[in-house]
């Protein structure tokens, strides 16, 4: 397990200062916004070669929404996520997390032909077919993210995500495990975990304050056990706020996760 970080929530004001601080603080990964990305990956390569601490993840920044009603936004979250897909192999991560909705449904209940949760599943994997296709092709995941109820309806436990994956049956669609999720919605998160498995290709830190881990009641060590058990190997990133001095607060987070691991 490698530990990372939001790019975001490092202080520097450049991208290589910035790297410069995880590697000092302890960490080996970043998390990239997806938002215009690809404009910067020559930025991201050129500073990351010369760096031990490499791109885990790119987070969402693709724009509509793979279940909205409109045509238009269904085709334009589509062709930003392929294009997200193609950044997260090109600057060598994991993969691209990606929410397939948030908040209630947009789709009208057609009860009692179907329910509009049911409607957004089957689109959902009709969607999903040709993406995971191209992260087939180019060598990416994409991660199918569960949110927590308040801000999602649809996927909200890691095995809502992992029953999706495994209609897909692509071995690049897989989920995200968040820890701040998971505290609202999973009744036992290190079982969760265990049933998840290998379907786990990256997780969120965040405590059950939202806070840097270790200003909330989350048990980390009984999670990291789990994780550990089903293999995961890959990198677990800081999606969080932070409660005083980055500088300050990102090493001591990282001494506190490291016991753990």
């Amino acid at each position: 397990m490698k530990l990372a970080c939001q790019e975001g929530m490092v202080p520097g004001s450049s991208l290589e200062e910035k790297l410069e601080n995880l590697e000092k603080y302890g960490y080996e990964g970043i998390e990239f916004w997806g938002s215009n990305l690809w404009e910067r990956v020559n930025e991201i390569n050129k500073a990351t070669e010369k760096s031990k601490v490499k791109p885990s993840t790119v987070c969402a920044g693709y724009g509509g929404c793979l279940l909205d009603p409109n045509k238009a936004e269904r085709e334009k979250a589509v062709e930003d996520i392929k294009r997200l897909l193609s950044v997260a192999a090109d600057i060598g991560a994991v993969g691209l997390i990606t929410v397939p909705i948030f908040g209630p449904p947009r789709i009208p209940d057609l009860s009692p032909y179907k329910s509009a949760v049911e409607l957004e599943k089957e689109l959902l994997l009709k969607l999903l077919e040709p993406l995971a296709k191209h992260a087939e092709k180019v060598g990416s995941v994409l991660l199918l993210e569960p949110l927590n109820r308040y801000e999602t309806h649809l996927l909200r436990r890691l095995q809502d995500a992992v029953d999706i994956c495994q209609r897909i049956g692509s071995p690049n669609v897989k989920i995200m495990a968040d820890f701040f999720h998971m505290s609202i919605e999973e009744m036992d998160i290190p079982n969760s975990i265990r049933e998840a498995g290998n379907w786990i290709a990256h997780v969120h830190l965040a405590d059950s304050t939202r806070l840097l881990p270790g200003y909330g009641h989350t048990d980390f060590k009984s999670g990291f056990a789990a994780l550990k058990e089903v293999g995961f190997a890959n990198y677990m990133a800081l999606e969080c706020g932070i409660p005083g001095d980055p500088a300050v607060e990102l090493p001591k987070c990282a001494q506190y996760l490291r016991q753990f691991m």
